[in-house]
């Protein structure tokens, strides 16, 4: 595992959420294992890496947090550990120009949980959950589907001036796609997010979240398919 880096002041305050939960889940189990902090320097320097401009240890810090406010207003996963684990594991391999970065995420959920002493049960519910990030369409019934893909798509309910800087953040990330190529595609993921039964699927998202998430989308479609 790679030493921690330093670039970002939220690192110290990361790496102990990340033990803190890998212990619970490992406590759950009555298992045991190695010292959570290489993983979360490995993480963290994942999170890191330079080809991101959104998918970066902000965003990582920003569904933490989002996950933590769905659980104070009573919206309870089934298993709240799983939940903050494929948080972590989400976009743990992120290359803009590869498609299956959500299946080789979750593969390393799979190796590293496993190493960690992390319940099977548990590990395989953590790949589960990072697999369901590439559709955002928990099935009903799903607590653990719903904290997570609510938590990561909060982001669309912004206000105007951080939902425009997501906007460009992603667009660096795609900076070698050319732009006519670019606003297809990115119309694409909009109308997909559009389309799916509900944008939000806990009762808090769809409360507070949606109404702004569809507003902003739907501002950000009409430019694409306007410019």
């Amino acid at each position: 595992m790679a030493a921690e880096s330093n670039r970002h002041p939220a690192h110290a305050e990361l790496a102990k959420r990340w033990a803190d939960t890998v212990l619970a889940a490992r406590a759950g189990d009555g298992g045991s294992g190695p010292s959570p902090e290489p993983y979360a320097a490995n993480l963290l320097e994942r999170w890191a890496e330079p080809q991101r401009r959104y998918h970066t240890t902000d965003h990582l810090l920003a569904v933490l947090d989002h996950v933590d406010v769905l659980e104070a207003h009573g919206e309870h996963a089934a298993d709240p550990a799983a939940v903050r684990l494929a948080a972590w594991f989400h976009d743990a391999v992120y290359l803009p120009d590869r498609s299956e970065n959500e299946e080789r995420s979750a593969r390393l959920a799979e190796r590293a949980l496993a190493e960690l002493g992390v319940g099977a049960d548990l590990t395989a519910e953590v790949a589960r959950l990072v697999r369901l990030t590439v559709s955002h369409d928990p099935a009903d019934g799903d607590t653990d589907g719903a904290v997570l893909c609510d938590a990561d798509l909060a982001i669309l309910a912004s206000p105007p001036a951080a939902y425009a800087a997501y906007t460009a953040a992603v667009r660096e990330e795609y900076a070698f796609v050319p732009d006519d190529a670019f606003r297809a595609g990115r119309a694409a993921v909009l109308r997909q997010l559009l389309g799916l039964p509900r944008l939000f699927r806990t009762p808090y998202g769809q409360r507070v979240w949606a109404e702004a998430a569809r507003r902003n989308i739907g501002g950000e479609l009409a430019a694409l398919t306007e410019g």
